[in-house]
């Protein structure tokens, strides 16, 4: 009874000092930095800095840090609760095993954050090919080129609208549309949106009929990812692959330590089973890299 005492003390000290102090010192630095924040935005407004980043669609670098710093705090915490119910002792062991976990939970918020940011991405570009058509169908009825990409902006949803908003706000502040398409450009890096703001620019420089123009990236986008999908296909078993060899070690060792647990716990109590885990980790990390970047192919 004493030990379970002890571990929900360690836990709750864990989880106050993350969920309660860690929020309210990130706060003070956020209001400290405020400032800062309104010049970057003033200087947006006069066209001086650049446009809105991904990453500030989801977070500010203040938050950003927050979040981290209370992951870490969290992983190491628990990481030395579960150490200590599985009764490891060793001063040592335990200071090594907390800060591993620390320095691993705080990367997942950075993890996190740059997924979300892959996902917006993707949504983006499944909606280019829609966007190449809309403002090819609306050149051909007449209109010009911001009225086309301001009727494609209505109805296209998701994060192209939030990026053509973006473009047609800064065109009605004074900035040139191919500036303005460069921009969007640099937001929302790729090749295919890159080969589209690059026609256009050139079209509009140069003169000729952009609604043809746009017919034949229209079909270069397609055949591009009729041919991307077609990769991800081949490639999800190498994939699959890859995550399982990772894996399958983990699972093991709990399979037996949940059966024999007797059996295992010298893996977990003496230096020479730390060590051997270790190498197992750094092992499966360098298989699991090898994989991924043999499935992998750049188009």
């Amino acid at each position: 009874m004493a030990e379970i005492l002890v571990l929900m003390l360690v836990f709750a000290a864990v989880a106050w000092g993350t969920w309660v102090v860690t929020p309210l010192i990130a706060q003070a630095g956020l209001e400290r930095g405020e400032g800062g924040y309104l010049a970057a935005a003033a200087g947006q407004a006069r066209g001086t800095a650049p446009a809105v980043t991904p990453m500030l669609r989801f977070t500010t670098p203040e938050r950003l840090r927050q979040a981290r710093l209370s992951a870490a705090i969290l992983g190491g915490g628990l990481a030395g609760c579960i150490l200590l119910g599985v009764n490891i002792l060793n001063v040592w062991i335990l200071a090594l095993a907390v800060l591993a976990a620390a320095v691993l939970a705080f990367q997942v918020p950075a993890w996190w954050l740059a997924w979300r940011i892959k996902q917006r991405r993707l949504a983006f570009e499944v909606k280019l090919l829609d966007l190449t058509v809309g403002v090819a169908n609306g050149l051909r009825a007449g209109a010009a080129l911001p009225q086309s990409l301001e009727l494609v902006a209505r109805d296209i949803g998701g994060p192209m609208q939030e990026e053509l908003a973006i473009l047609l706000h800064e065109y009605r502040l004074g900035i040139d549309l191919a500036e303005a398409l460069n921009r969007m450009c640099a937001r929302m890096p790729g090749e295919d949106l890159f080969l589209l703001t690059s026609a256009v620019r050139l079209t509009l420089q140069s003169g000729g009929s952009l609604s043809e123009v746009l017919d034949r990236i229209t079909d270069t986008i397609r055949n591009r990812t009729e041919f991307q999908e077609k990769l991800r296909t081949m490639t999800a078993q190498g994939r699959f692959e890859a995550i399982f060899m990772a894996s399958a070690p983990m699972i093991a060792f709990l399979l037996i330590y949940w059966i024999q647990p007797e059996l295992m716990r010298p893996m977990v109590t003496t230096k020479i089973g730390w060590c051997a885990i270790g190498a197992v980790v750094t092992l499966e990390v360098i298989g699991f890299l090898c994989i991924n970047k043999i499935v992998t192919v750049e188009v």
